[in-house]
C-alpha cells in the first residue's frame, strides 16, 4: 500500500498546519518544527509514487499482444487487428474473425453488419436513369411500330418483307423491357430471365435483318432471265431463316438451364465491408457460347449486307443494316473486357448499357429513314416515283 503524506510527515517530523474552511488540496502548506513550509506537492516530488511493474503499456480495444524483442516474457508491442478481424477487451491475445455477412468498425472493437450493394430503384439514381431511358426506348419502338402499321400499304413499308420489320420491332421493343430484369435486387428467377431473355431477343432481331439481307441478294441475282434464284423467292426462306437462327440460341439457352442456370450470389470477398448480391452465370461456357453465337450473328449478316449494300434497288437496306451492324458489333466487343473489369452493381450498368445501345442502334439505323420518308418525305414513298429514279 502507498502510504499517505500524512504518514510521511509524521516519519519526517513534520507538523501540519490548516486552516479552518480549507480543503487539504496540493496547496495546503504543512510545516516543519523549526517553522519551514511545505506544500504536498513538494513532499510528492520528495517521495515519488511507487512505479508500477509493467513494462509495456496495456493494449486498448482493436489491438491484440504481440510478444516483444526482448528476453522478458512479460514485454510485449500492441498491434491492430487485420483487417476483418476484431477485439472488445483490453490486452487481448488474439484477434476475433467477423462473420462473413459483418464487418468491424473503425475502431475494430466490434463487427457492424456489411452494406449490400446492387442496383438499387429507391437508392441509386443510375437505376432510375436506366429505367427512364428503357422507357423512352419502348415509347418510340411503339410509336414507329403504329406509324408502320397505318402506312403498311405504303411502298417503302412493303419492301423487304414488312412482316419481318414487324418482328423486328416487336424483338427491339422487349430488348427494351429485358432493362428492368437487370434492376432491382437479383433472384434466381430474374437471373434466368435476364441472362437469357436479351440473348433470345437479339438473336431474333439479327435474325431478321439476316434475313432482309438475304432477300435482298436473291432479288436482285433473280432479275436476270433464266436465273436459279427465283426459285428461293417465296414467302417461306426468311421466316425459315428467322426460325432456323433463332432457334439454335434457344436450344443454348435451354441446355444452360438444364446444366447449370444462373443463380443469386452473395459476393462477401470482392469489397470490403459490403456485400455484392449479383447473379452467378453458374455456366460460364453456356453464357459465352449465347454471346458467340449472337456475334456471329451479327458478323454474317454485317458481311452480307456490307457486300450487297451498293446493289441498284431504291428500297435496298442493305446500306442500313450494315451500319447497324457495325454499331451492334462494337457495342459488344466493346463490352466484353468492360464487364470483365467490373463488379457489382457497375457490371450490371455496364450489360445494361450494352443492350440499350444496341437496340438503340438497330432502331435508329434500320428505321429513322423510312420513318423520316414516311411523315416528311411522303412524295417519295411512291412506287412510280422509286421506278422513275431506278430508271435513271
Amino acid at each position: 500500500m502507498q502510504p499517505s503524506v500524512g504518514q510521511i510527515t509524521g516519519a519526517l517530523g513534520v507538523e501540519q498546519h490548516f486552516v479552518p474552511g480549507q480543503s487539504s488540496t496540493d496547496d495546503t502548506r504543512q510545516g516543519f518544527g523549526d517553522g519551514h513550509m511545505f506544500t504536498k506537492r513538494t513532499l510528492r516530488a520528495i517521495c515519488p509514487p511507487i512505479p508500477v511493474s509493467r513494462c509495456s503499456d496495456p493494449c486498448l480495444p482493436g489491438s491484440r499482444k504481440k510478444p516483444g524483442e526482448t528476453i522478458h516474457i512479460c514485454c510485449y508491442d500492441c498491434v491492430r487487428c487485420s483487417e476483418g478481424e476484431i477485439s472488445n477487451i483490453a490486452d487481448a491475445d488474439n484477434c476475433i474473425q467477423c462473420e462473413s455477412d459483418e464487418w468491424p468498425n473503425e475502431e475494430r472493437d466490434r463487427c457492424l453488419p456489411k452494406v449490400t450493394e446492387f442496383l438499387s430503384y429507391q437508392n441509386d439514381p443510375m437505376a432510375s436513369v436506366f429505367s427512364g431511358l428503357s422507357l423512352f426506348g419502348c415509347l418510340v419502338t411503339g410509336s414507329i411500330f403504329t406509324i408502320f402499321i397505318s402506312y403498311r400499304d405504303t411502298p417503302i413499308v412493303r419492301a423487304n418483307n414488312r412482316n419481318l420489320s414487324y418482328l423486328l420491332l416487336v424483338s427491339i421493343f422487349l430488348s427494351f423491357l429485358s432493362v428492368f430484369l437487370f434492376l432491382g435486387r437479383p433472384s434466381d428467377v430474374t437471373c434466368r430471365l435476364r441472362e437469357t431473355s436479351f440473348g433470345v431477343f437479339f438473336s431474333v432481331a439479327v435474325s431478321s435483318l439476316l434475313a432482309k439481307t438475304v432477300m435482298v441478294c436473291v432479288a436482285f441475282k433473280s432479275t436476270k432471265p433464266g436465273s436459279p434464284w427465283r426459285r428461293w423467292l417465296s414467302v417461306k426462306l426468311p421466316y425459315t431463316i428467322v426460325l432456323l437462327c433463332s432457334s439454335i440460341q434457344v436450344v443454348i439457352c435451354v441446355i444452360w438451364l438444364s446444366i447449370s442456370p444462373p443463380f443469386q450470389d452473395l459476393d462477401t470477398q470482392s469489397s470490403p465491408g459490403k456485400i455484392i448480391i449479383q447473379c452467378n452465370e453458374g455456366s460460364d461456357i453456356c453464357f459465352y457460347s449465347m454471346l458467340g453465337y449472337m456475334g456471329l450473328l451479327a458478323a454474317g449478316s454485317f458481311l452480307l449486307a456490307f457486300m450487297v449494300r451498293t446493289l441498284p434497288d431504291s428500297f435496298n437496306e442493305a446500306k442500313y443494316i450494315t451500319f447497324s451492324m457495325l454499331l451492334f458489333c462494337s457495342v459488344w466487343i466493346s463490352m466484353i473486357p468492360a464487364y470483365l473489369s467490373t463488379r457489382g452493381k457497375y457490371m450490371v450498368a455496364v450489360e445494361i448499357f450494352a443492350v440499350m445501345a444496341s437496340s438503340a442502334g438497330l432502331l435508329g439505323c434500320v428505321f429513322f429513314p423510312k420513318c423520316f420518308i414516311i411523315l416528311f418525305r411522303p412524295e417519295n414513298n411512291k412506287k412510280t416515283d422509286l421506278l422513275g429514279r431506278r430508271r435513271e
